[in-house]
């Protein structure tokens, strides 16, 4: 669940910034959120954690604390709760009251559909063969494509500097991110990071600090919703 909050984060900084516009439920046939947009449907999860937290904060301090501001944090303390750094989280976002659609990701940790990475496992050779044969058995060429594999074979459920180790040694899952080791101007990144993981977190830190300060809503702009699934 903490790979599934901190993509949560990703998602809805990286569209019109960090305003909790991700958490929006449809209301049909007037209002389309980015739930289930392509591709964050049936993919995207961890709503009913920040309903939960939202619930806890708002039966103690009612109508201070934005939804926005709760992903933030949740995002921070689910890194951390995975081996990887902390980080000060500025608060003080407030809660979008519209929906855009777009997408990011982090791949330390977290899975991928089949349906992801079937090209790259069946058309491209610079795939770790040991690799390839064990994600076939399940990710079928014509079937599967909701079939999850880790997107770090080697340390799925910890947040460490694995990834970039396995991107050296030709084991990235998703073609972009093999693509990260494959001659360009990040190949020497990537090399610091496998091996200097102190490296590695530092500039994750700063990078999610940095993250965080996209467009946020604040004073009289947005709200501060009362339920994160819709406006109030």
């Amino acid at each position: 669940m903490g790979a599934s909050l901190l993509r949560l984060h990703f998602h809805d900084c990286f569209v019109n910034g960090c305003d909790a516009s991700v958490l929006l439920d449809d209301i049909p046939p007037s209002f389309k959120g980015e739930k289930t947009a392509s591709p964050n449907a049936n993919s995207l999860r961890g709503f009913e954690v920040i309903d939960t937290i939202k619930s806890k904060v708002e039966s103690i301090c009612p109508g201070v604390v934005s939804c926005a501001d709760i992903l933030a944090v949740a995002a921070r303390d689910s890194v951390t709760a995975l081996g990887g750094p902390s980080w000060q989280v500025e608060l003080g976002r407030r809660d979008s009251t519209t929906a855009s659609f777009d997408a990011a990701r982090s791949h330390t940790i977290g899975q991928a559909q089949c349906s992801l990475f079937r090209g790259r496992l069946y058309n491209e050779t610079d795939l770790d063969s040991e690799l390839a044969t064990s994600l076939k058995s399940n990710c079928p060429s014509t079937s599967g494509d909701e079939n999850l594999s880790p997107l770090d074979a080697t340390s799925p459920v910890r947040f460490d500097n694995a990834y970039f180790n396995n991107l050296v040694h030709n084991k990235g899952l998703l073609h972009s991110d093999q693509q990260l080791f494959s001659g360009g101007s990040t190949e020497a990144q990537v090399k610091t990071y496998s091996t200097n993981p102190t490296a590695f977190y530092e500039d994750f830190a700063n990078a999610m600090v940095k993250m965080g300060k996209l467009s946020p809503l604040t004073g009289t702009n947005g709200q501060i919703r009362t339920n994160c699934r819709k406006v109030n």
